[in-house]
């Protein structure tokens, strides 16, 4: 994937929507669609549920596509090196250990 936005153009040019359609169905103007899929708009964390529904796709893809793209601009912007997303793996796997739940044991 390029990028959130240029996901946002594809699936809205998939849909034969112009900017002004799309903006309107998610309640955004013309201009901020075209900054956000030229990237100089960051898309609202806060449509991501009306997104996934337009878009007729799983929120968790969309929401996965959409952290994604921000990390990778935070890694690129300062300017990490690639093992950054190794470690954030790892790092995920970690919050997501320590979250579950130990179960009782009934002897």
């Amino acid at each position: 994937m390029a990028s959130f936005g240029k996901f946002i153009k594809t699936e809205r040019e998939k849909r034969e929507w112009t900017q002004t359609q799309f903006g309107t169905k998610i309640g955004i103007n013309t201009s901020a669609i075209s900054r956000i899929e030229n990237g100089s708009q960051k898309f609202s964390r806060s449509k991501l549920k009306e997104l996934s529904s337009l878009f007729g796709m799983e929120l968790q893809q969309i929401t996965d596509l959409f952290f994604a793209d921000k990390f990778a601009r935070e890694a690129f912007k300062y300017k990490c090196s690639e093992s950054v997303f190794a470690v954030a793996e790892d790092t995920a796997n970690y919050y997501r250990n320590t979250k579950v739940k130990q179960g009782k044991l009934e002897l």
